[in-house]
């Protein structure tokens, strides 16, 4: 007798629920990550609550006002441009990189001029950096 062998069937892979869950993965990701951060905060410069530092007699102390007008040490500059700080920094300091180097800004003054400072104050190897603030809840 003869058996009629069956015909051998082609083994495939369905690769549709595969793709269906590599989109699913796909989109998970995509609506999970957040992919830009924006922050609405309310912020008043400059108020700080902390205690105050202890103050040395030998300092460099730059005061900026609104107006984006230097002066260091009482001394007003007559430009603010970032030569004429660096010269009288460099004036005031006598050569001496530990000294306290504070910076003193009004609170409308733009940030450009007390990036300027602190850039300065980077440049010429200052390392205690200090930002004068106002204490939370002191009235003007």
């Amino acid at each position: 007798m003869k058996f009629k062998r069956q015909a051998d069937e082609e083994l495939s892979v369905n690769l549709t629920p595969l793709i269906d869950v590599v989109f699913l993965l796909l989109i998970f990701f995509m609506v999970s990550t957040t992919f830009t951060k924006e922050s609405h905060l309310e912020i008043e410069l400059p108020e700080a609550a902390g205690e105050k530092s202890t103050t040395e007699t030998k300092k460099i102390e730059i005061v900026i006002n609104h107006k984006g007008e230097f002066s260091i040490n009482n001394r007003p500059l007559i430009n603010n441009k970032e030569e004429t700080i660096k010269k009288a920094v460099t004036k005031v300091s006598g050569g001496d990189k530990k000294l306290p180097f504070i910076i003193t800004a009004d609170a409308k003054t733009p940030h450009e001029y007390v990036v300027k400072a602190m850039d300065v104050a980077g440049k010429l190897g200052f390392v205690h950096l200090s930002i004068t603030t106002q204490r939370s809840g002191a009235s003007e």
